[in-house]
C-alpha cells in the first residue's frame, strides 16, 4: 500500500506508487506510528527539494519524528507546487536557483528564508493553492513552466504543452484554454533568468 507522500503540482499530498526523480519536505507533517499524514499539510514555509540519494544516506520513510519525506515527477512539478531547491544536498543548484531569482526578480543578496516568505506568500490562498494570471500566452511561458487549466496540469516545453501524470508527461490531446499559472511568479521569472529545472525523462 503507497504511502500519502506524492506531490502534484497543484501541491497536493496523495498515495501513489510512483516515487519521481526528487524527494523533499516541507518540514513535519506525519504522524511516525502510522506513517500517515496529519490534517497540516506544511509547518515551516521552507519547502524544499531534494536528491533522493545523498552521501549513501538511507532513511526510513515517514519512519520517525524528522521531516516527512515528499516525492515529486521532477523539478518543474516540484516548482509549480511552490518548492525550491535544498541548500544542503543540491547547493550548487540552489545557488544557481538564487542568482537566477536574484536577476529574474531584480533583487540583490538575497537569503533563503528571504526566498521562502515570497514563494509562501505565492504558493497559497488559504489553505488551497494559488493560482496566478498567465504573464504571457501559455506557448511563450519559459520551458519548465507549468500551468492548470480545468483539472489538468500542463508542463511548457518549447512552445508545446505537455499533460502531466504521476507517471510521467505525454501531449497534450487538446487546446489549452483559460489556463492559470501553477509555477510561482517569482520562480517563472527565475526560470526566464536563465534557471533550468530538471525534467522527467518523458518530457520530450
Amino acid at each position: 500500500m503507497p504511502l500519502q507522500n506524492r506531490v502534484t503540482p497543484t501541491g497536493d499530498i496523495v498515495a501513489d506508487p510512483h516515487r519521481g526523480i526528487f524527494t523533499g519536505n516541507r518540514g513535519i507533517i506525519h504522524d511516525p506510528a502510522t506513517k500517515t499524514l496529519l490534517k497540516k499539510r506544511w509547518s515551516s514555509p521552507a519547502w524544499i527539494t531534494c536528491v533522493c540519494e545523498f552521501r549513501g544516506w538511507r532513511r526510513k520513510v515517514m519512519g520517525g519524528r524528522s521531516w516527512t519525506e515528499l516525492f515529486f515527477l521532477d523539478e518543474a512539478t516540484a516548482f509549480a507546487a511552490g518548492h525550491r531547491p535544498c541548500f544542503f544536498c543540491r547547493r550548487d543548484d540552489a545557488n544557481r536557483f538564487r542568482a537566477a531569482w536574484q536577476q529574474g526578480n531584480g533583487v540583490k543578496e538575497i537569503l533563503a528564508r528571504d526566498m521562502d516568505k515570497v514563494l509562501h506568500s505565492e504558493r497559497l490562498d488559504g489553505a488551497k493553492k494559488r493560482l496566478h494570471p498567465l504573464p504571457v500566452r501559455s506557448r511563450d511561458l519559459p520551458d519548465g513552466a507549468m500551468v492548470q487549466a480545468g483539472a489538468e496540469s500542463f508542463l511548457v516545453l518549447q512552445g508545446r504543452a505537455l499533460q502531466w501524470s504521476m507517471a510521467g508527461y505525454r501531449k497534450a490531446d487538446h487546446a489549452i484554454d483559460n489556463a492559470m499559472l501553477l509555477t510561482p511568479p517569482s520562480t517563472l521569472r527565475a526560470i526566464s533568468a536563465g534557471y533550468r529545472p530538471v525534467l522527467h525523462g518523458s518530457a520530450v
